[in-house]
């Protein structure tokens, strides 16, 4: 998994625990420690429990688990914020009222780029680790999340796609962030005086070139930005960075050269996730639905399930499989298609997916980031 997906991803990644309602049950922080930024002081943000959150943890607690699951499950979509069509908030154009977006890294990581990019008026929240993100959200401390889910090198950012299903939160939007590397040093050093570099461990396997020309030592850190962050409070002009280019901005690094990663086709697809589902309206663009479903346990369920998809002419862009409760006969699949559910060849798919299938779950309906086109182009 990459640096750039990552930014300091969860210690055991391997272990996938739905720890958000623990979270909030113990007030955990969102920023494990104050930095500085620009100077400033920026305190660990507490992770408060709401009535809401509370009510939703009481009544997944009284399931009786009866329900058979077998129906399209659809939530109504609500306008969140603003009651006029097309409410400019879930582009970040809303500015009347100052909202939070939260996203897992420290302050200049390239989650925090893309939400300086398309919520410029939103206050932004770093947060430790992806659950804290998802329990951000899911307590109120913010409106939305900015999360990565996939990297055009890394893949799939895992924990993501085991956190969502059960988090109760839904896809609003999708941005796609070319991923870019600078080597940072204090002010004053150079490409002469630098003989270490701190970064995440994926951020300096993809540099490999920088660093084996100016025969760098390599460290390892938490992450990218909080890379820079260390050496900046080093201060010594032997020390570097490599990490996003808002981290210079941010920690008062000098540039010592530009764009060092290998690859220059490196891309990390975001998705923006809220509480309430906000779908795009049909017929105005390209639409993704994302969506997730159990096959039943028989033989060519999941080619009979995906039948429908392929005879009502229905694009799909991803499919992705995932074992449930560490069963080897229980898959869950994430699945992702062009196109909005009230269109006639996806509705007739979706139908047809019910009758091969269990708890088929509308994870998002949202407008298709510009980026998907010219890649097609």
């Amino acid at each position: 998994m990459a640096a750039h997906v990552t930014e300091g991803v969860v210690a055991h990644h391997r272990e996938v625990p739905q720890r958000v309602a623990r979270l909030r049950a113990e007030r955990r922080h969102l920023l494990a420690q104050a930095v500085h930024v620009l100077g400033q002081r920026v305190g660990a943000v507490p992770c408060r429990r709401t009535a809401a959150a509370h009510g939703r943890e009481r009544d997944e607690e009284g399931d009786d688990g009866d329900s058979e699951g077998d129906d399209l499950h659809v939530p109504e979509p609500r306008r969140l914020l603003d009651t006029r069509p097309d409410p400019g908030w879930a582009r970040g154009t809303m500015s009347a009222v100052t909202r939070r977006i939260a996203y897992q890294g420290e302050p200049g990581a390239n989650s925090h780029q893309v939400c300086k990019q398309h919520y410029p008026e939103w206050e932004t929240v770093p947060c430790a680790s992806f659950e804290d993100v998802f329990a951000a959200v899911e307590s109120g401390e913010a409106e939305l999340a900015m999360i990565p889910i996939d990297n055009s090198i890394a893949g799939r950012v895992s924990d993501i796609h085991h956190f969502l299903p059960s988090s109760g939160l839904h896809i609003i939007g999708e941005h796609f962030l070319r991923i870019r590397f600078h080597l940072l040093g204090v002010p004053g050093s150079s490409l002469d005086t630098i003989t270490t570099v701190h970064s995440h461990v994926h951020a300096l396997g993809q540099c490999r070139k920088v660093i084996r020309e100016h025969g760098l030592r390599k460290v390892i850190a938490g992450d990218t930005a909080g890379a820079a962050r260390e050496v900046a409070e080093l201060g010594d002009p032997t020390q570097a960075a490599i990490s996003p280019p808002l981290a210079a901005e941010i920690y008062g690094l000098d540039v010592l050269a530009e764009d060092v990663e290998d690859e220059e086709h490196n891309t990390t697809r975001f998705v923006v996730l809220s509480r309430d589902l906000v779908q795009a309206p049909a017929g105005n663009g390209p639409v993704v639905t994302s969506f997730i479903f159990n096959v039943r346990n028989l033989p060519a369920a999941l080619y009979k399930a995906l039948g429908g998809f392929a005879t009502n002419g229905v694009n799909m862009t991803k499919l992705e499989s995932y074992m449930v409760g560490g069963e080897f006969t229980a898959t869950q699949f994430l699945a992702e298609v062009d196109g909005h559910p009230d269109d006639i060849g996806l509705k007739r798919a979706l139908e047809e997916l019910t009758f091969f299938t269990t708890d088929v779950k509308i994870l998002g309906v949202y407008p298709a980031d510009p980026f998907r086109a010219n890649v097609s182009s």
